[in-house]
């Protein structure tokens, strides 16, 4: 008896799911109906041609059984079957074995077929019987090199003869596996100058055991690079048990059958690389598990359901998201509803990458023989024009879909998939209600008109989810909206994915890199002083947050932290030459002038260290500051849409930034990311992933990347990835009928009549003159803001419920079941109304704070050095869309000048344990006892050599510090460490400039 823990059982184990019986059986006489296994014949090794690596038994048998006129064309030459193996040869030695097996092989004037493709429903019998004439098999231990007899390879899968995929099997039960012995066996001693392991004569390489796989499309020695190709485990790599047999069973039960590996060949394996370059430069794109299983659980339940569903995508960064939706929309203009007819008649794929564009059409080179079905549409005419034009496919970004759709009126007879790339909550409210209206038909009488309240009724219903249209939507990060919007229900009340790859598994696999590995959190102290004799009173909560943001703009406070910005990335980066001397770094910045200082301030220290690289800025718009206007392209010295390609250049080291390029910008070659901003939830995560992209080509590893974070507390970053580190569900609904409550609190307020609302809506959707309409809003604006006799409180809260009202509806509006036309009208006179009604600005309050005080002591304290960020495993469940407004009555606390800056000192003047007047005494008179020094006039402050100049003051600061170090053992013990007292001597040193 076979032991069942030896790798020949698991070839002996393979072999019978895919033929029906192994070897080892048919030995022993078994035998067994065609109707068992995956329909897999059994190959001979000894058939196998080791010069043309074909199984040449089946190649023939193939092409005699199916093709005998065309080959009976090529057969009157004595020498015919050299002919067509010399044929064969240089095509795939030219253009890789996909071209052959998708457009066959011409010799002379015959022309075979070397593949019958898998059939659509709607195909004609004759192509569905030739699919069958298929020669499915496997051939197990075959010898393929011409120079050494005895070298074999565990089990080769071939068409007709023509290998699609080698493996290399290994048993853990051995000790031998997938991920170590495996790789290394098709690394080290499978020659690939032997004709089987040169690239574009297989599809794929796969090592496998019982419970891992790895696969790579190109074999290079050492530098061969191996994908898991698992389905995961508990958010992570790996695979889960499998209760009927070995985990990775999957993958003879499941990817090995005849439809799956035809569906692999013609839908989703892609030769990528430049046309004019030769093939060993170019590679084959082999789908990943999770993405052939995604796309065929899409279209597996596009069939079953037609049109008219929502699916949301889950996929983290690195899951290869681009090639998934380009797969996605080409398969689904070919599925078919059960009348033959195509279910879609176009998809639009929305998105603000550019680069699917072409993506999109070079994909579509191989998959379709109609070449020109994708169009990009950035306008109205361009939708038009690409779908008179029959364009199949039609590219276009959420911020120009509006634009696009807007003269489009009648399309109700055509049935649409809308592919979202990236969906937030920019695909709620008026961009998601135009995409859904497009596909919507508003009815009118014999004249050409409409009803004023029928019309409302139909944009009401043109909000929804249209049932001629399904939308797919894929993001790494859904928001509770996104979950409600296009997750599935779970049964539960509440919502899901259709389909998820955790940022866990991508991380886990290696497709990305974890930012949170090496993270840095520094905490600014600082100490301001009264500069008034006045004791006035403010707002307590609204003060100490004034205060804070008043020191960190100071250009004292940026001067600091670009200093250790740039110092961390000189030492740390720069001249360590992190990613072979390629690395890059973000500064993300609270605001566009914080940006432009901060540019200044980096600017300034490159000057002094002689310019060894140089910096670039990105903001949106224009900027005035103290008289002067900014650009990007004014800083930077050239157009705004040349900054993502200027900065790959070598010359260009940090990119200072403040909310542009946070999200979908593409730079692999980032490697630190210094964090002056407040970062929460979906933002967060997106702005520090920009960092997780893997660089290969330049070694990038985990321990290359840093983030030095002087805002945010560790534990609120990974509050924030928690999110979205496995998967993210939605608890509940929204509850809308909130939406009753906060209609009736506005109802009563008496800011508008009923009626002003009808009369609006009317006008408004008759597309009446601007006037009249602006008449009715400025009579509701005016009683808000001057007649009713409002407090501040009581407009505050009233416009924080009228803005809850359209967001709560406009995100729920597509989703209800029933329509409120009442709320409908309402949203719409609100959204006109909002921007007029005027609520006194809280920050008017205290700007008599600021001119009350001046900033006297600033450091910077290191918290934690390169620490891990662990994030929880564990399945986020979200919590709905908050259907309560914050409410603007609490009762709010005020305090005098003076306290205020007590506790705003004690709180954050935390450079040593002591107290905020203690702290500010010791640095008071150490500055004062430095400009004492004997040396500080002399060598110091009249010295212009920088070096001696800062040599000096070193000296002159221990001497202080030793002296004041006898006076209080507390402060003595905190210049122990290094980073304190370089953080002190800096401060010092500053504030004597």
């Amino acid at each position: 008896m076979l032991s069942t823990y030896k790798e020949q059982a698991l070839e002996s184990l393979i072999e019978k799911v895919l033929t029906g019986s192994s070897a080892e059986e048919r030995k022993t006489g078994q035998t067994l109906t065609t109707e068992i296994g995956n329909g897999f014949a059994s190959g001979s090794p000894a058939h196998f041609d080791k010069k043309y690596a074909l199984d040449t038994a089946h190649f023939w048998n193939f092409l005699q059984t199916t093709q005998a006129k065309e080959l009976a064309k090529v057969q009157r030459a004595p020498d015919w079957q050299l002919k067509i193996l010399e044929r064969y040869d240089r095509l795939v030695k030219k253009y890789g074995v996909l071209r052959v097996l998708k457009k066959g092989l011409e010799v002379d004037d015959a022309h075979f077929t070397l593949f019958y493709e898998w059939p659509s429903a709607s195909s004609a019998q004759s192509i569905k019987d030739n699919f069958e004439k298929n020669q499915f098999s496997v051939t197990r231990q075959l010898r393929y090199s011409q120079l050494h007899a005895g070298e074999e390879i565990d089990m080769v899968l071939f068409v007709n003869g023509i290998p699609l995929l080698t493996m290399e099997l290994k048993n853990a039960w051995t000790g031998q596996t997938a991920a170590v012995q495996g790789q290394k066996q098709y690394k080290e001693t499978r020659d690939t100058s032997q004709t089987l392991f040169q690239f574009g004569r297989c599809l794929v390489h796969f090592a496998a055991d019982t419970d891992e796989v790895y696969m790579t499309s190109k074999l290079d020695g050492k530098n061969t690079f191996f994908l898991p190709f698992n389905k995961g485990n508990h958010f992570g790599k790996g695979n889960p048990v499998n209760p009927n047999g070995f985990k990775t069973a999957y993958l003879w039960e499941e990817i090995f059958t005849k439809k799956s590996l035809a569906t692999i060949i013609q839908h989703f394996v892609l030769l990528d690389g430049k046309e004019n370059e030769p093939l060993p430069k170019k590679q084959f794109i082999f789908p990943r598990y999770h993405q052939l299983d995604v796309v065929s659980k899409i279209i597996e339940d596009v069939r079953a359901k037609g049109v008219g569903q929502t699916y949301l995508i889950q996929h983290s960064a690195g899951s290869g998201k681009s090639n998934s939706i380009t797969w996605t929309a080409f398969q689904l203009i070919e599925v078919e509803d059960n009348t033959g007819r195509n279910l879609f008649d176009t998809v639009i794929v929305v998105t603000d990458r550019r680069v699917l564009d072409k993506q999109l059409r070079d994909n579509i080179k191989h998959f379709s023989e109609i070449k020109n079905i994708v169009g990009a549409a950035y306008t109205s005419q361009d939708l038009r024009l690409a779908l008179e034009g029959g364009k199949r496919i039609i590219v276009t970004t959420i911020q120009k879909f509006p634009h696009i759709v807007h003269d489009i009126g009648d399309m109700a007879d055509k049935r649409f998939a809308v592919v979202i790339d990236e969906a937030h909550s920019s695909q709620g409210g008026t961009a998601a209600d135009t995409m859904n209206a497009v596909i919507g038909k508003l009815d009118t009488n014999e004249e050409g008109e409409i009803d004023t309240q029928e019309f409302i009724n139909q944009v009401m219903l043109a909000r929804k989810m249209r049932s001629n249209a399904s939308y797919f939507a894929f993001t790494a990060t859904p928001k509770p909206s996104t979950l409600e919007r296009f997750g599935q229900p779970n049964g539960a009340g509440g919502f899901e994915p259709f389909h998820l790859y955790s940022m866990k598994q991508a991380i886990e696999e290696g497709f990305i890199l974890d930012v949170l590995a090496n993270y840095t959190t520094y905490e600014s102290y600082y100490h301001l002083e009264k500069s008034v004799e006045d004791n006035p009173e403010f707002n307590t909560k609204k003060a100490q947050k004034a205060l804070r943001a008043y020191v960190e703009k100071d250009k004292r406070t940026i001067t600091a932290k670009a200093e250790v910005m740039f110092a961390h990335f000189i030492q740390n980066v720069y001249a360590k030459k992190k990613l072979e001397g390629k690395a890059k770094g973000m500064v993300i910045t609270q605001n566009i002038e914080s940006a432009i200082h901060y540019y200044t301030a980096l600017k300034e220290q490159l000057h002094k260290h002689g310019n060894p690289f140089d910096i670039i800025i990105a903001f949106s718009g224009k900027k005035e500051l103290h008289g002067v206007t900014y650009t990007e392209a004014s800083l930077n010295g050239f157009a705004d849409t040349e900054t993502k390609e200027q900065f790959d250049q070598d010359r260009y080291r940090l990119l200072v930034v403040a909310n542009k390029y946070l999200t979908g910008f593409d730079q692999p070659k980032l490697s630190v990311m210094y964090v002056d901003k407040k970062l929460e939830g979906v933002l967060c995560v997106q702005a520090l992933s920009r960092l997780n992209r893997a660089a290969p080509r330049y070694n990038k590893r985990t321990e290359d990347l840093f983030v030095l974070d002087f805002f945010n507390a560790s534990q609120d970053i990974k509050n924030a990835f928690d999110l979205y580190y496995s998967s993210t569900s939605l608890l509940e609904a929204t509850d809308v009928n909130v939406l009753h409550d906060l209609k009736d609190a506005l109802d009563d307020s008496g800011v508008y009549e009923q009626s002003e609302i009808t009369q609006f809506n009317e006008l408004f959707f008759r597309q009446e003159e601007g006037e009249i309409i602006t008449s009715l809003i400025d009579t509701a604006a005016a009683r808000f803001n001057e007649e009713l006799y409002l407090t501040d409180d009581q407009k505050a809260d009233l416009k924080v419920k009228a803005k809850h009202f359209v967001k709560i509806y406009g995100q729920v509006a597509a989703i209800l079941n029933f329509e409120n036309i009442r709320w409908e009208k309402l949203f719409w006179f609100l959204k006109f109304l909002i921007p007029k009604m005027l609520v006194r600005n809280a920050s008017s309050e205290i700007d008599g704070l600021l001119d009350a005080v001046d900033l006297s002591t600033y450091g910077l304290k290191r918290v934690k050095l390169n620490e891990k960020i662990a994030l929880d495993a564990a399945e986020t469940v979200l919590d709905a869309v908050s259907s309560n407004p914050r409410s603007a009555h609490n009762v709010e606390e005020t305090e005098d000048l003076e306290t205020i800056l007590q506790n705003f000192n004690e709180h954050w003047y935390t450079g040593w344990d002591a107290t905020a007047e203690d702290k500010h005494e010791i640095f008071t008179s150490f500055t004062k006892r430095i400009t004492q020094h004997p040396d500080f006039t002399t060598k110091y402050q009249n010295n212009t050599d920088a070096y001696t100049r800062e040599l000096a003051f070193k000296k002159i600061f221990d001497d202080v510090a030793h002296a004041l170090s006898r006076l209080n053992i507390d402060f003595a013990k905190q210049l122990l460490d290094d980073q304190f007292k370089q953080d002190f001597r800096d401060s010092a040193q500053r504030r004597l400039r």
